[in-house]
């Protein structure tokens, strides 16, 4: 039997059938349900467009193109219509990051289009807990204050950049950086370790909704490392996040960071699925 397949930008009215295939996988789906749950699905609010791809005029698969472009429950035809329409409306995004089973097809079709990229991160481990801690969570982790944001930025800044290696600061002098970091400050969702004015461990729930968050920005002081402080930062993160943000905690995570990922797993993380990562 022949399908018919479309792909469209979404709006509003489209927010229950949105809603429904973003609650498929509620982990991996997290970072763009977050958006649409607190702004909805107005292209200006959301930072991007959604495109819909429907079969037979019912919606099956999503993707928010904005700063990042972001494939959502996105199977074959989906994967080629969202390649061919980034295609044609050339690269306005600064990864594409997601599910690799969907990420990696989309960049094939991409590359000569878009290519080269600056960092190509193919296996990206998306871990979660949903159980506290087995290991002691550090007492000194707490959440940052919104008159610490002087404080704890320029932890953040050197985290960011040694992670996707270029500064948030480039562009406009890291205005829409520290408003992020301020912003999650404000919902309770930035922890740390500070001692003296120092930051000593930091990490972020950066997505949340009511059936999962991700933690993001993870970093200890360079001088420190190896001592064992990630482990029981991590430990109070997972703890706090369960406690009253969400029931399940994830991160993903390069495959190549062999000590993080031993970390994690330390604290009592799991595999649960794989990402992928492409980066300009």
């Amino acid at each position: 039997m022949l399908r018919t397949t479309s792909l469209r930008v979404l709006g509003p009215a489209d927010l229950a059938a949105v809603t429904e295939i973003l609650d498929r996988d509620p982990v991996a789906n997290v970072f763009v349900a977050s958006r649409v749950r607190m702004v909805g699905l107005e292209p200006l609010r959301l930072g991007g467009e959604m495109w819909g791809h429907q079969v037979d005029g019912r919606l099956d698969a999503l993707c928010h193109a904005g700063a990042n472009l972001v494939p959502v429950e996105a199977g074959p035809d989906a994967q080629r219509a969202f390649a061919e329409r980034a295609r044609r409306q050339g690269r306005r995004c600064a990864s594409i990051v997601g599910p690799k089973a969907a990420v990696a097809p989309m960049w094939e079709l991409l590359e000569r289009a878009w290519g080269p990229a600056r960092d190509v991160r193919p296996n990206q481990p998306l871990m979660s807990i949903s159980t506290p801690s087995p290991v002691r969570a550090d007492p000194g982790v707490r959440r940052v204050r919104p008159d610490e944001l002087e404080t704890i930025l320029p932890a953040c800044v050197a985290m960011f950049t040694e992670e996707v290696g270029i500064s948030p600061t480039v562009g406009d002098g890291g205005a829409t950086y520290r408003a992020r970091v301020a912003e999650l400050i404000a919902a309770g969702r930035s922890f740390a370790r500070i001692e003296d004015g120092r930051v000593i461990f930091k990490a972020e729930v950066g997505s949340a909704t009511d059936e999962a968050c991700q933690v993001q920005g993870v970093w200890v002081a360079p001088e420190l490392r190896g001592r064992g402080l990630s482990s029981g930062g991590m430990a109070a993160v997972v703890n706090e996040s369960l406690r009253d943000i969400a029931p399940v905690v994830s991160l993903y995570v390069n495959d190549y960071n062999v000590p993080a990922r031993a970390t994690y797993r330390r604290v009592g993380f799991q595999d649960s699925g794989t990402f992928m990562s492409v980066l300009f």
